[in-house]
């Protein structure tokens, strides 16, 4: 994270966060003072790169819509699960991530013990009532010793979290508007997912649910 972008929210009280394991943490409520200002750049960033229900390599349709900013962006389609420089539905470059998502998520992984982190991928999925995130982990990823940091903003949502293996029990995380999950080192490669949206009104959302994704792609 360049030295230049000023810091907000460096600290976390030790009663909100919790941790899941060893390098994984909830930090509850870290994002409130900034969830509108994210809200304000996703549409931004979505204005540019719509977002869009990818296919998976197996031909099936995802649920979630997403799209991406950053020096690079995730996508899917029947040649696999990539990182890409341009956004292959427009042809330009993704949108620069914004100076508040990359404060957020440096002061995040701080909090929760990786210093120094600069993410350059940003995945933002948006989530309807209904809709869910399978057990999966993040494995695209070339530098793998960068933390994962997921934002919650909107609707409620039951996260799923589990272990090295698929087959691991699984516990029910219930997160919130604002709530911010950080998982990295020893816990890096966890399984972990999203069970379906339940209905609902959000004042700065409506009936969706949004989620920032950030990592270290390359």
């Amino acid at each position: 994270m360049s030295a230049s972008l000023p810091l907000f929210d460096t600290t976390t009280p030790t009663d909100a966060r919790e941790e899941l394991a060893p390098g994984a943490w909830v930090l509850r409520g870290f994002a409130l003072e900034r969830a509108h200002a994210l809200l304000h750049e996703i549409e931004h960033i979505a204005a540019r790169s719509p977002f869009r229900h990818l296919l998976t390599p197996g031909g099936k349709t995802m649920s979630v819509a997403m799209t991406n900013c950053g020096n690079v962006g995730w996508f899917s389609d029947g040649r696999g699960y990539r990182y890409t420089e341009a956004d292959p539905e427009t042809g330009n470059s993704w949108p620069a991530m914004p100076d508040v998502f990359l404060r957020l998520a440096g002061n995040a992984a701080r909090a929760a013990g990786f210093d120094g982190y600069a993410p350059d991928v940003c995945l933002i999925n948006r989530y309807e009532v209904g809709t869910r995130l399978t057990l999966h982990r993040d494995h695209d990823e070339r530098d793998r010793r960068a933390p994962i940091v997921s934002v919650s903003l909107g609707l409620p949502a039951t996260f799923l979290w589990g272990g090295l293996a698929r087959s691991d029990p699984q516990r029910r995380i219930p997160l919130g508007h604002g709530d911010v999950v950080v998982w990295g080192g020893p816990s890096r490669m966890r399984y972990h997912g999203v069970l379906p949206i339940k209905d609902g009104e959000h004042p700065l959302s409506g009936s969706r649910r949004f989620n920032l994704t950030f990592r270290t792609a390359r």
